[in-house]
């Protein structure tokens, strides 16, 4: 019989030619202990044996841990709170998102892989729970954060050595569509700030002209708008059960403020009954609220019947008027407080410059200059006008 395996009869069993499994095992050095793992035959016996051998030698093998699906998310989830644990930025895990990973833990993992050992969850078990939440009709996004708040823990595990193999990597995820935002124009950016309230107006004014988002409009202090130097200073979001935190990305950045949005700035602060505390709050110290905002702007449009646009469809807004202005991808980036300019480009690409008309005619430049034309053909066929050149014709 081969070193390191046995086969493993039963008291039924009279020997000879039995149907009997068969045990491999393999001895882990730096954890002194075995592992083993039964199989129907001696072939895979044999084959795993070898291959379980070589990833020992390699120390990439390590004893399966004990500890569960739901207490590894436990002790991650305390790691991620104490800031122990960062994301691949080495960042900070935000409030909200750890919330999210905790509701999409306890409610739609738990009762199925819960008491289940971290390393013996296989892809197939996986991917059965994804088919299953497609199938209780749960939106896709969802079903990504739900595999999410099981990919950082298995993440975390696979880089301390914990598991051998992360079962995450490989799953067939359903993908995530999103409609287009809306986004308003120039003047229909105009009518729906004039239609609001007056003490309402400064807000979406910023958020429409300056691209805050809502955190950041809610955490916005008086001394954070320089309008001496034309800026606003964005330098912390807000959580609403954890009250100020750091930006999305991490960084503060700086957004010019336009002539438009300074007017609307000037009239604010100069209403306000206080010189230093949030912009926007209630009280100095006490934020706005959302919901009854969004009612009150709703009514108002509703009342002259402009369409409704949300805050983040504001942000959106911004971004198309900067693109339509001229303004380069890279401040725009900058401006937006994205973590890097590809984001910038696959969110917003569709608006910039470069499109289908212009590249057609940049194409049409390069064959005419490239392509030479048969003599044959030269008489007979009328020169080509690029669109480039019937653009600036029609203008």
């Amino acid at each position: 019989m081969a070193v390191g395996m046995r086969q493993r009869h039963g008291r039924r069993c009279k020997g000879g030619r039995c149907l009997c499994s068969w045990e491999a095992f393999v001895y882990i050095r730096r954890d002194r202990k075995k592992v083993r793992k039964t199989f129907a035959t001696q072939a895979a016996a044999r084959a795993w044996r070898h291959e379980a051998s070589v990833a020992a030698r390699r120390q990439v093998l390590r004893v399966p841990t004990a500890i569960t699906v739901d207490q590894a998310a436990k002790d991650w989830m305390l790691g991620a709170r104490t800031g122990v644990i960062r994301t691949r930025a080495g960042d900070c895990y935000k409030p909200a998102t750890l919330r999210a990973y905790e509701t999409a833990m306890r409610l739609r993992v738990k009762p199925v892989l819960g008491s289940k050992r971290l390393s013996a969850v296989t892809r197939p078990d996986l991917q059965d729970l994804v088919d299953r939440l497609v199938g209780d009709g749960l939106n896709a996004s969802t079903v990504s954060v739900t595999l999410m708040s099981l990919s950082v823990v298995y993440r975390r595990a696979f880089s301390r050595d914990e598991i051998a193999v992360n079962p995450m990597i490989g799953l067939e995820m359903p993908a995530i569509r999103s409609n287009r935002d809306r986004v308003a124009a120039p003047q229909e950016c105009a009518e729906l700030l004039a239609a609001l309230p007056a003490r309402d107006r400064a807000l979406w004014a910023t958020a429409m002209y300056a691209g805050l988002r809502r955190g950041e409009l809610t955490a916005l202090r008086i001394e954070d708008i320089d309008l001496g130097r034309g800026v606003i200073n964005v330098r912390r979001g807000w959580d609403t059960l954890e009250g100020e935190i750091t930006t999305k990305s991490g960084r503060e950045r700086k957004v010019p403020i336009a002539a438009t949005l300074r007017d609307y700035l000037d009239e604010h602060l100069l209403a306000l009954g206080w010189s230093e505390g949030l912009v926007f709050g209630l009280r100095e110290d006490a934020p706005f609220n959302g919901t009854p905002l969004m009612a009150r702007a709703e009514r108002s449009w509703r009342a002259v019947g402009l369409q409704r646009i949300t805050l983040h469809e504001c942000r959106h807004t911004f971004a198309s008027l900067m693109i339509e202005a001229g303004v380069n991808a890279k401040a725009l980036s900058t401006y937006m407080g994205h973590a890097n300019i590809s984001f910038t480009f696959d969110r917003y690409g569709h608006l910039m410059p470069g499109n289908e008309d212009e590249a057609a005619g940049m194409l049409d430049d390069y064959l005419d200059r490239s392509v030479p034309v048969p003599p044959s053909r030269a008489s007979a066929k009328p020169a080509r006008r690029s669109r480039r050149t019937l653009s600036s014709a029609r203008k």
